[in-house]
């Protein structure tokens, strides 16, 4: 069977944004705490997974429609589109 297409959420994409520091930006205002992170390709803020308490990387593609994250955690390489529930590695 070929191989699908990525999404043209993912496809549009032309560079990766990663994290500036290894923190969640929600999280850390509040002295919460995370379990991983994940970068927003769009507008690069990096916030915690569905793993940690408060899941501020989904809370803000609901809020943003911001639709493409890249994980943040070492040695991870790969992104998801929310929109069309779709990863893929680099």
């Amino acid at each position: 069977m070929p191989k699908q297409p990525i999404c043209a959420h993912l496809s549009a994409l032309t560079d990766i944004r990663f994290a500036k520091e290894y923190v969640c930006d929600e999280c850390i205002k509040t002295g919460d705490s995370w379990v991983h992170l994940r970068t927003c390709q769009t507008c690069g803020t990096t916030l915690c997974c569905d793993s940690s308490p408060n899941q501020h990387a989904t809370k803000h593609f609901n809020a943003s429609g911001h639709p493409v994250v890249v994980s943040s955690e070492p040695g991870e390489r790969w992104l998801w589109c929310y929109v069309d529930e779709e990863m893929v590695t680099y």
